[in-house]
């Protein structure tokens, strides 16, 4: 019998599911709409329809050892989701207990950017590296910052949430309440708003004037910037200017090895990576100069962080 741990990935949008090895290796995987904004036993049951379809097909080949979950806002010392802005289950969602009563299995929950962190650290790109941050660059913008090659959790399981550190105190309103967090700015939502004031601004004719703030993507505004569009060009370079100068704040903290670009704006590529270094190194304090990587990840698939975590609680590793 094949040992696997059983990897749930849930985003605002997809949940997706998976077996994993103990070498990465993903056998199975399925994806279903999340449901965020319906009630939150509808997704339970949807999940328990879904994992017995999965589970089902690999009963007698393999033995599931344990269960990892990533979350947004999820708290690994409480096993809850807490106020999660971006779903409509209530302020507290007893995701771990649900999980666990389903599968009959040791269930452990972290934050979404601290599981990527994790699957980083055991599969991916960082391999071997002791101290690291990664960024979830999507909707949102999540990190999991990796210290001594252990998940940093904090006081309140809540450590890590770059996306809320402050850019501009009179900045753009963010769905958590305060003004000019991070994750307006360097996320698709933050790039759209910013393509959206430089239209207001700028001249130049663009392809990009002809679509509203709900059809605009992320890719769209890759393909235009690669085109040389100059709106789109400019989007980028005023986000990687501002991405860089909080990655450069981080480094006063942490003097990381590398940082690890994740999620949707991730693929971007050049396009976010070149203005976010240079930026980053243009302010950075002397000391670090010239010495932190910063990376896009090359991980298949967001399965692996919460596969690590399982993985991690077997061998006792979290702290």
């Amino acid at each position: 019998m094949k040992k696997m741990v059983l990897g749930i990935d849930i985003g605002g949008t997809f949940t997706k599911i998976g077996l994993v090895d103990r070498n990465g290796n993903i056998k199975g995987t399925k994806v279903f709409s999340t449901g965020s904004k319906g009630p939150y036993t509808d997704f339970i049951s949807t999940l328990k329809k879904e994992l017995d379809l999965l589970l089902g097909m690999d009963r007698n080949t393999c033995e599931i050892m344990a269960v990892g979950i990533g979350a947004p806002n999820s708290n690994m010392h409480t096993g809850q989701m807490e106020d999660a802005p971006n779903f409509d289950w209530g302020p507290r969602v007893p995701l771990q207990k649900s999980i666990a009563d389903i599968c009959g299995l040791p269930t452990t929950i972290a934050n979404d950017a601290n599981a990527a962190a994790l699957g980083e650290l055991v599969f991916g790109m960082a391999k071997g590296m002791k101290n690291f941050v990664v960024l979830t660059l999507g909707t949102g913008l999540g990190s999991g910052i990796i210290i001594d090659g252990r998940l940093l959790t904090g006081h309140n399981g809540m450590a890590g949430e770059l996306g809320h550190v402050n850019v501009d105190p009179y900045g753009r309103k963010c769905n958590c309440g305060l003004r000019g967090c991070l994750e307006n700015y360097a996320s698709v939502t933050g790039l759209k708003r910013t393509v959206f004031e430089l239209i207001s601004e700028m001249k130049e004719d663009s392809p990009l004037k002809r679509l509203s703030f709900e059809a605009l993507t992320g890719e769209m505004i890759s393909e235009a910037a690669n085109a040389g569009d100059a709106i789109a060009l400019k989007a980028f370079q005023f986000t990687g200017e501002v991405l860089g100068r909080k990655l450069e704040d981080t480094a006063a903290h942490l003097d990381p090895e590398a940082y690890i670009l994740a999620g949707g704006l991730g693929k971007a590529g050049k396009l976010l990576l070149k203005p976010t270094v240079d930026s980053m190194e243009k302010n950075l304090f002397v000391a670090y100069r010239g010495k932190i990587k910063v990376a896009i990840s090359t991980a298949a698939s967001s399965i692996l962080g919460p596969a690590a975590l399982a993985m991690q609680s077997l061998e006792g590793h979290h702290s």
